[in-house]
């Protein structure tokens, strides 16, 4: 005679089924919850306990556990685990905020030569200075503890986090001075005037480009492995810098490659720009301070142009407000990532024939942050 079962069978109404199938199927929810969802839909669809057990690969008392429960709680409140009361805590409240108050300060506050700290550190720390202190709960404090009580209280010392000081202080008037360039580039694209007394340039330098060669020649793809072939191995060959100014209407790019970026550089870039634009325009500068930006040298040369040029500089670690990085990222993304060269020579050449290739489909970067706040 079979075996019949005294327990109760599992009543789902339409949502509780349509919830399950869901969990079941979900790869999103933890893995506990799909497996007991599992459990009760083969249940509520008529497997025995042991068909059950064997389709998961558990005993059956696990399986009679999720049933009973689901028949006295309800289907979907029993996918979780039970709150259970667990041991008496053994480290008070007062301890944990000693801890923790240690652990928002520096290692070198406590004798540690240590820049920052790590849960062994703090565990070590805290359990040599606890009873002085007033906390002998901390007396066998472990790592994994220190680890949980930060957790709660999201305190992450062995992490950092960068911040940045606005160290000048008309950063705003500053910026907001570059962004009324960028509104009167606005006004200047739209009307499209081929003969604009003034024209507009963003820019800046990009020093300390190397020029790397290969001790052994790169291998081309090949059936097997689709990948360039490189040997490790790399020699130094020095390296350059470029001077580039972007045309904020146009997109073209105007370039100078030096092995420097000193003053006399950069008057040899202005000198490249003045002979590119009508003698009537005035040519406005998108600039940061640099030393050779400001330099007497710079100055003396200016005064031989009065009022050619005119300079709107970027504040103190507003090198973002300048639109050229973006081309400088473009352009070390594409031209310059992984490049190998035989010379100098051949880096500099490289570099001006991929600007060749830019100003002959150039892209007008337009600059849109901040500029409904833009004050005149």
């Amino acid at each position: 005679m079979p075996f019949q079962s005294t327990r109760s069978k599992l009543a789902l109404n339409d949502d509780e089924l349509r919830t399950l199938r869901a969990i079941s199927k979900s790869r999103t929810e933890p893995s506990g919850r799909v497996e007991r969802a599992k459990i009760l839909l083969e249940y509520y669809g008529g497997a025995n306990i042991s068909e059950i057990a064997r389709n998961h690969n558990t005993n059956r008392p696990k399986i009679d556990l999720q049933i009973d429960k689901a028949l006295q709680m309800g289907a979907i409140p029993s996918l979780d685990d039970i709150q259970r009361a667990g041991r008496t805590a053994t480290i008070t409240d007062d301890a944990k905020t000693w801890l923790i108050s240690m652990a928002c300060a520096k290692p070198l506050d406590y004798g540690y030569n240590h820049e920052m700290w790590t849960t062994a550190l703090l565990a070590e720390c805290a359990r040599k200075r606890c009873e002085e202190s007033g906390h002998p709960s901390l007396k066998q404090l472990s790592r994994g503890t220190v680890s949980k009580i930060l957790t709660a209280n999201v305190i992450k010392p062995h992490k950092m986090q960068y911040y940045l000081v606005r160290k000048d202080p008309e950063y705003e008037e500053k910026m907001n001075q570059v962004l009324l360039v960028y509104r009167e580039v606005m006004v200047a694209s739209a009307e499209d005037d081929p003969d604009a007394l003034v024209a507009y340039i963003s820019y800046d330098e990009k020093p300390g480009i190397q020029a790397i060669a290969n001790t052994a020649p790169d291998l081309p793809p090949r059936k097997g492995n689709g990948s360039v072939a490189r040997d490790h191995e790399y020699k130094r060959l020095g390296t350059v810098s470029l001077l580039a100014g972007m045309d904020l209407v146009t997109g073209e790019v105007v370039p100078l490659v030096r092995d420097t970026h000193k003053s006399s550089d950069f008057i040899d870039f202005l000198k490249i720009v003045d002979k590119k634009y009508a003698t009537a325009a005035r040519i406005k500068m998108v600039l940061d301070n640099h030393t050779a930006h400001t330099s007497k040298e710079t100055r003396a040369y200016l005064e031989t142009v009065p009022g050619r040029f005119e300079f709107v500089f970027t504040p103190k670690h507003g090198s973002w407000l300048n639109l050229v990085e973006s081309f400088f990222g473009k352009l070390a993304r594409v031209c310059l990532k992984g490049i190998r060269v035989a010379s100098k020579a051949e880096l500099v050449e490289r570099i001006y024939r991929y600007i060749d290739e830019v100003n002959a489909v150039p892209v007008v970067y337009h600059w849109k942050y901040k500029m409904d706040e833009v004050t005149v």
